[in-house]
């Protein structure tokens, strides 16, 4: 008898192919509310599953008996109780890698889109509120030279430096948990404690993964000690950052502005003051969104399911 697997995000036919050639494949073009039943349903009866972004309770894997592996399509697992897997020894798989340049170009493009207000700009053309040669009223800021610092010194975080020692000259200085000594010595890059990080910094990367240890890791405090010419910049998890005291920083002049591809709830409320201040960029959670990332990232996920249903070990476990 075949081993049944549930997919419940799509992914290319030519990946879909290979798993149905070896499983009993059921599909879900992601998980709602008119298909939650028949996915809990068809969950219950699976050896494997692979998807992203559905919380699945403890309670319905506790239906699962023959759950061997879940392999997630991203490099965070905080949908998953990792305590969970480990308790019932199931296999927690994941996307690392794959997905490094693509999430650091888009912080990249947010770092320069809020310095020089692009967003902002192009809507007054498009307005056509353009009536005069460029004053002081649209000066942004340069990017070339000044001090970037990264909270979270992973994969991610040394892509993000790499674009900017070598394309912008910019030092770098970051915190992390302990020093990155191959950041250090390709890139110049820094340690500093995160005080002193968050009072230097001309522009604050968050590259944290989402734990109990790094929830709300921006706060009030923490935004009191950036400089106000700072500029925060998060495409890594929205409950990093402690919300309504950002929206404070920002309306009270605590930093400059804000590149933001990740929120506390997403989607983010249409009635978010975030969406209402010109010195906010907001994206929907597009960090990895190119056609070559995702792909990549599907690929190494099915990868890993096929590999621990054969009973091998997968490339990326993160459980």
């Amino acid at each position: 008898m075949q081993q049944r697997v549930v997919v419940y995000k799509a992914i290319p036919e030519v990946l879909m192919a290979r798993l149905r050639n070896e499983f009993d494949v059921t599909f879900f073009d992601g998980v709602h509310a008119d298909n939650q039943a028949a996915f809990y349903d068809a969950v219950k009866r699976a050896d494997g599953i692979v998807g992203a972004n559905v919380p699945l309770p403890n309670a319905l894997l506790d239906q699962a008996p023959n759950l061997k592996i879940a392999s997630s399509m991203s490099v965070g697992v905080d949908h998953f109780d990792q305590d969970y897997f480990r308790q019932r020894g199931l296999m927690l798989a994941h996307t690392p890698g794959v997905l490094d340049e693509g999430v650091a170009d888009l912080v990249f493009a947010l770092i320069l889109t809020s310095a020089r207000r692009i967003v902002e700009m192009a809507g007054l053309v498009r307005a056509g509120e353009w009536k005069a040669p460029s004053g002081q009223a649209q000066y942004g800021v340069s990017v070339q030279g000044k001090t970037l610092g990264i909270l979270g010194m992973g994969r991610i975080g040394r892509a993000v430096a790499r674009r900017a020692h070598h394309g912008f000259g910019m030092p770098v200085i970051y915190h992390n948990r302990r020093p990155n000594p191959e950041a250090e010595q390709a890139l110049q890059a820094r340690y500093v404690s995160k005080d002193a990080l968050l009072a230097q910094a001309d522009f604050l990367c968050v590259m944290l993964p989402l734990t109990k240890e790094t929830e709300r890791a921006m706060g009030a405090r923490e935004f009191a000690l950036m400089k106000p010419s700072a500029i925060f910049i998060n495409a890594a998890r929205g409950k990093v950052v402690d919300e309504a005291a950002l929206i404070h920083a920002l309306q009270q002049k605590i930093i400059y502005a804000a590149g933001l591809d990740v929120f506390e709830q997403e989607p983010v409320s249409v009635d978010s003051p975030l969406l209402k201040m010109p010195n906010v960029v907001a994206l929907p959670h597009i960090g990895t969104a190119t056609f070559e990332t995702r792909f990549a990232m599907a690929e190494l996920a099915v990868n890993n399911l096929i590999a621990g249903l054969r009973g091998e070990r997968p490339a990326h476990l993160a459980v």
